[in-house]
């Protein structure tokens, strides 16, 4: 199994970030190559459509609202791996209420590309979106 994680300090309260980025159908809201997201089943999946028009389904598999973080695994996607699971999470910067961080990390099998193909696919999604909050956000 193969990992990546990318974080980016977000110069805005983590209440704030977390309202932009929490509610599990608010992808087109911040993130531009997600322009549609539709929920299904009772908000636990998600519905995606890219830029391109490619359909990405998606389903919750944990929410916590106190500590500012989801998790989601991938039920179709056009992307070369199986068993992907991915957390998104904002975190407060002690001794600073005026900034976070926000980290989006994955785990995830290969599947017809090399480990190192699929984690710089996963890690330049991660760290576009993340440069994309930060541009809404600022």
């Amino acid at each position: 199994m193969a990992s990546t994680s990318v974080s980016r300090i977000i110069p805005a309260t983590s209440a704030s970030v977390w309202d932009t980025i929490g509610g599990f159908g608010s992808l087109p809201d911040w993130l531009p190559y997600i322009p549609e997201s539709t929920l299904l089943e009772g908000g636990r999946v998600r519905r995606l459509t890219d830029a391109d028009g490619s359909v990405i389904v998606e389903r919750l598999v944990d929410f916590n609202e106190v500590e500012r973080h989801y998790s989601y695994t991938i039920l179709q996607a056009p992307f070369p791996v199986v068993g992907y699971v991915s957390t998104l999470r904002v975190h407060s910067v002690i001794g600073d209420d005026g900034i976070c961080e926000v980290q989006w990390s994955g785990r995830f099998t290969p599947e017809g590309a090399t480990e190192n193909e699929v984690v710089d696919l996963f890690a330049g999604i991660y760290r576009d979106g993340l440069d994309a909050l930060y541009q809404a956000l600022t």
